[in-house]
């Protein structure tokens, strides 16, 4: 996860405004968004003080490979939420009204999918690439498919291997 970008995400600023309410230049949070520098514990409060927001440290036990794989997938969905809300949507929503139908009785994720898809487009794709134990969880059990086609869900399957493999 790229902490600077998910600052400058939620605070809806250019990498220009944040550099400058942070008093550090451009170059500088373009190079901790790629990777090319990584800002310390307090780079990340200082600028997260100065968009208005609270720094703060979490720690959570890695993600499984199981985890990670459905992390990707969500990511791919994610972008597809982005560039086609409606559709994606109303799919989502079908998808979870038939696994409430099957089951009867809804599980608690599921009840918080019913919830969450009425949430707006902006709320709902960060929650897709959570990395909080909630997140998680609701992944598990997401109304999402039949979002990608097949040959798109094979394409992520394949990427997520590939960097598995490497990460290994």
């Amino acid at each position: 996860m790229n902490w600077i970008r998910l600052l400058r995400s939620k605070a809806t600023l250019t990498q220009s405004a944040l550099a400058a309410a942070g008093g550090t230049s451009q170059p500088t949070i373009a190079a901790y968004e790629t990777g090319h520098k990584s800002p310390t514990l307090s780079t990340l409060e200082r600028l997260a003080k100065s968009a208005g927001f609270v720094a703060c440290v979490e720690y959570h036990r890695p993600l499984t490979r199981e985890e990670r794989r459905s992390l990707e997938l969500h990511r791919a969905i994610a972008a597809r939420l982005r560039e086609q809300p409606t559709r994606v949507l109303a799919q989502a929503k079908a998808n979870l009204g038939r696994m409430i139908d099957r089951l009867g009785e809804p599980s608690q994720p599921l009840r918080e999918w019913a919830v969450l898809l009425d949430r707006p487009v902006d709320e709902l794709v960060p929650l897709l690439t959570d990395l909080e134990p909630w997140a998680r969880e609701l992944r598990h059990q997401t109304p999402f498919a039949g979002v990608l086609s097949s040959a798109e869900r094979a394409a992520v399957f394949a990427s997520f291997r590939a960097k598995d493999k490497d990460a290994a």
